[in-house]
């Protein structure tokens, strides 16, 4: 692609390290996730987008029909619904095993590694995950009081808890996993149906922490 702009059919939904990051009004679940994927990527290191660059970056889920533009130009980045453009770069991903390519991408190599650094941001520890994603979700209507992550480490079970009050729900499973959830990395129900992660609660608690995760992950 030769010039490249952002239409004005977005709206910013954040501004991170000088880089404007931009969504469309009524956004889909995918651009949802992908730029709040790319706002926790800047956040954690902001010169992950070289200067300069302009294009345009197809992403396409593996299993569903969901896809999404993830256009960059004059410093900023657009995320947008659909493919309607011939991209840069076009690229398939599994959305639920953090954005992992599934089959070769096709198009300049340029962009291939500004795709990974934009979609890969770091997990932070478990527990520092567990206190943000509980900060997150606290006012969800419904959500226990308290919320206990726990963890089987080197030197045995350890646990973070969460709030206070009569109720809670229990989450346990490998640190990683946890903080995946925790960030919104991974789908909580995906995480479930792995089977390495055990829950303790009601099913009305359950549901109300499917919601929290997907507030989490859907940044809304």
């Amino acid at each position: 692609m030769t010039e490249t702009t952002i239409g004005l059919a977005t709206r910013e939904a954040d501004a991170v390290g000088g880089v404007d990051i931009r969504i469309e009004d009524d956004a889909s679940p995918i651009v949802r996730l992908i730029a709040r994927t790319i706002t926790d990527s800047l956040r954690a290191d902001s010169s992950i987008l070289p200067a300069g660059l302009s294009g345009a970056i197809a992403i396409r889920s593996h299993d569903t029909p969901q896809s999404a533009t993830i256009t960059i130009a004059d410093g900023a980045i657009a995320v947008s619904g659909g493919v309607f453009v011939e991209p840069d770069l076009d690229v398939t991903v599994d959305l639920n095993q953090f954005f992992a390519p599934v089959g070769d991408p096709v198009g300049s190599s340029d962009f291939v590694a500004v795709a990974v650094a934009l979609l890969s941001p770091p997990l932070p520890d478990w527990k520092t995950a567990a206190a943000g994603f509980w900060a997150a979700t606290r006012s969800v209507p419904g959500i226990p009081d308290m919320l206990i992550a726990v963890i089987e480490g080197p030197e045995g079970l350890d646990q973070v808890v969460s709030g206070e009050g009569e109720t809670q729900y229990v989450i346990a499973g490998p640190p990683e996993l946890l903080a995946a959830i925790f960030t919104g990395a991974i789908d909580l129900l995906a995480a479930l149906s792995t089977g390495l992660i055990g829950v303790r609660g009601t099913l009305a608690q359950l549901s109300v922490l499917v919601a929290a995760s997907w507030k989490v992950r859907y940044d809304v």
